[in-house]
């Protein structure tokens, strides 16, 4: 027997990618994962993915919508789900391509839903859309942040005809407590550029932003993050491109073990990505590695009850 094999293998393991096992769980003890997601252009409601790894979805309900609502522009784009402290899941979605509302429900257990409505987050300010809505739960404030990009004509002329079709946007938000009662919308995020789809994870004592740098000329398309000490803000200047040279968009991060995965949709390729990092500063392109069901768009991935998965699981059975 060769006396360096046993050192050849460790090392081997060491060199090798990790993959989780029930003896090595990426998420907390009786903890599933799940990915929010729509189908072509949103006309069919919430489409959910688990997966054990992170790498490897699986749809669930046999990849059919488990959830249908029909307010402002009929859509269900871009779902973001977020669990609050007492354990209620909620959404918030883009209806339609140009309307100044989201749509907003709450569930339990991801398949009874409350009744569906819109939340005019733009009211009076004359905007063009708001797309791409997300939720962020602030535990110091005890409130929900909601935010979404929209172009309102005439703000931020110094990049306006950077864009798509004339769109100019940047990051509104507004908080609420019970979603029956929401703060002043405000300005929430403005990098310098058109920007879209923002996301945000907490990380130790700092908050982390994704954007989308959506400048069409000169081309750019890619995501970069931006740190502050409140989830309120205010947010540092973005970092340089942390996606690659492809086209990006709809970013969602989640720490898995001891690795950030942020999954972000490569539209132009018409699939799923990922990039991971230890530390939010240096990433390393993964998605070779990750698999989603086909035509998987835009949405969010996040943690729930195992009981909850137990029950997503059944419908298709």
């Amino acid at each position: 027997m060769n006396r360096s094999a046993p050192f050849a293998l460790a090392v081997l393991a060491f060199l090798l990618p990790r993959t989780s096992t029930a003896d090595d769980p990426i998420v907390p003890p009786g903890r599933a994962l799940v990915f929010t997601s729509f189908r072509g252009n949103g006309d069919d409601g919430l489409h959910l993915a688990t997966s054990r790894d992170g790498y490897d979805w699986t749809a669930l309900n046999g990849d059919r919508p488990v959830f249908q609502p029909k307010v402002g522009g009929g859509l269900v784009r871009d779902p973001d789900v977020v669990e609050g402290p007492d354990g209620v899941f909620h959404m918030v979605w883009t209806t339609g391509w140009t309307h100044s509302a989201i749509g907003y429900a709450s569930s339990k257990d991801l398949i009874h839903w409350s009744e569906a409505r819109r939340i005019e987050v733009m009211k009076g300010e004359n905007a063009r859309n708001v797309w791409a809505p997300e939720l962020f739960y602030d535990e110091a404030g005890g409130r929900f942040l909601i935010f979404w990009a929209s172009t309102v004509p005439g703000r931020f002329p110094e990049t306006a005809t950077t864009g798509d079709d004339g769109y100019n946007h940047r990051t509104y938000l507004t908080t609420t407590k019970d979603f029956q009662t929401f703060t002043p919308t405000r300005l929430f995020y403005d990098p310098g550029f058109n920007s879209i789809d923002a996301t945000m994870v907490r990380d130790g004592d700092r908050f982390a932003m994704f954007v989308k740098d959506e400048t069409r000329t000169p081309p750019a398309k890619n995501l970069r993050v931006a740190f502050a000490d409140a989830p309120t803000g205010p947010f540092g200047p973005p970092s340089p491109p942390i996606t690659g040279d492809y086209w990006a968009e709809g970013p969602s991060a989640i720490k898995l073990g001891d690795r950030w995965f942020v999954y972000f949709d490569k539209y132009v390729d018409h699939r799923y990505g990922l990039v991971t990092s230890p530390d939010l500063a240096h990433w390393t392109d993964e998605s070779d590695r990750v698999s989603f069901p086909p035509d998987f768009r835009h949405g969010t991935v996040f943690t729930v009850p195992r009981a909850v998965l137990d029950g997503l699981e059944a419908l298709g059975r």
